[in-house]
């Protein structure tokens, strides 16, 4: 019972900042604008939430710092993906070129102003943010251990940026025409939608979201910062792809591939498996084959927004 709720708990630190940046990348690209900055989105996000958090610590501890370095975290987001809205939107760029230049840039400008504070580009940080149990919810029998001790409060903020993804998407107006958007810009900008200021919207809920899952990978993993999320942001947009731009599915495959990762991360922990004669490193491309072959599958039966990609010029129309 206690590899299940390691399993479960791993599972958990992994599935749930791929959860929050695959929504991300769905706002995006539900409007219409491909964004594959979320790698670089996600770093930036967490090198500012880590330094702040680095600096704010040692006079202000506890879970308050952890929440205001979630803010930090997400308006670096909506900033640095102004970039990238700027260029596809209104300049008509590429949009894979846009974002390829952000995963690029954003490492280095962490890297630099790393070593500009500490001479080193790793920010150490005290992890005081881990919930030994919440109360009463801790208690319940099975459930309780699962999934309400040895937890973070950023568990509970992925579950709810998905209800609240959902809900914004499918039962607003906004979510209405920022999906029509990305279905046809045309036939919006004839029934009076803004396109642009909807792509603008899109691309800054994408970075808003991206920036806090950076954080939220590092927050229960490590205990430093080293301008890397190990690709998870590439792992994200893959799990929007299998969720085909749906938070229901997505919430699925988030799952799915943050099962994957934990088995790679933590399988010297799990008895069974670390009785098996495998080689680590076989360990460590799970969750890359897991991605290569669902998408190689599944990439037939994509249900992507019809205009993603293709920049949208009104005086065309």
């Amino acid at each position: 019972m206690n590899i299940i709720y390691f399993i479960v708990q791993q599972t958990m630190f992994f599935s749930i900042p791929l959860l929050i940046v695959a929504l991300g990348g769905m706002f995006s690209e539900r409007s219409g604008v491909v964004n594959i900055a979320l790698e670089g989105l996600m770093t930036m996000g967490a090198f500012t939430g880590i330094l702040f958090i680095s600096v704010v610590q040692p006079f202000f501890p506890g879970q308050g710092v952890l929440l205001l370095a979630i803010i930090v975290s997400m308006l670096t987001g909506v900033v640095v993906s102004l970039l990238h809205a700027y260029a596809s939107i209104n300049m008509k760029a590429d949009q894979i070129i846009s974002g390829t230049a952000i995963n690029m840039l954003a490492p280095a400008v962490a890297i630099y102003i790393a070593r500009m504070y500490r001479t080193l580009q790793q920010i150490p940080f005290v992890n005081q943010f881990r919930i030994d149990k919440v109360p009463l919810l801790g208690d319940v029998p099975f459930f309780g251990s699962m999934f309400f001790k040895n937890t973070y409060i950023t568990t509970y903020l992925g579950f709810f940026i998905l209800i609240i993804s959902a809900i914004l998407l499918y039962k607003t107006r906004f979510g209405l025409r920022l999906r029509s958007c990305g279905e046809n810009p045309q036939a919006a900008d004839s029934a009076g939608i803004n396109v642009y200021a909807m792509r603008y919207a899109g691309v800054m809920i994408s970075g808003a979201l991206a920036g806090l899952g950076g954080l939220v990978f590092v927050i229960p993993t490590s205990t430093e910062f080293s301008a890397s999320v190990s690709g998870y942001g590439f792992l994200a947009l893959a799990v929007l792809i299998f969720g085909q731009w749906k938070p229901p599915r997505i919430l699925f495959a988030a799952f799915f591939f943050g099962l994957m990762k934990a088995i790679s991360s933590s399988y010297s922990g799990i008895e069974f498996l670390r009785e098996i004669p495998i080689p680590g490193y076989v360990y460590k491309m799970i969750p890359f084959i897991a991605t290569l072959i669902i998408l190689a599958f599944s990439s037939k039966l994509s249900q992507a927004p019809k205009s993603i990609g293709l920049p949208y010029d009104k005086a065309r129309r």
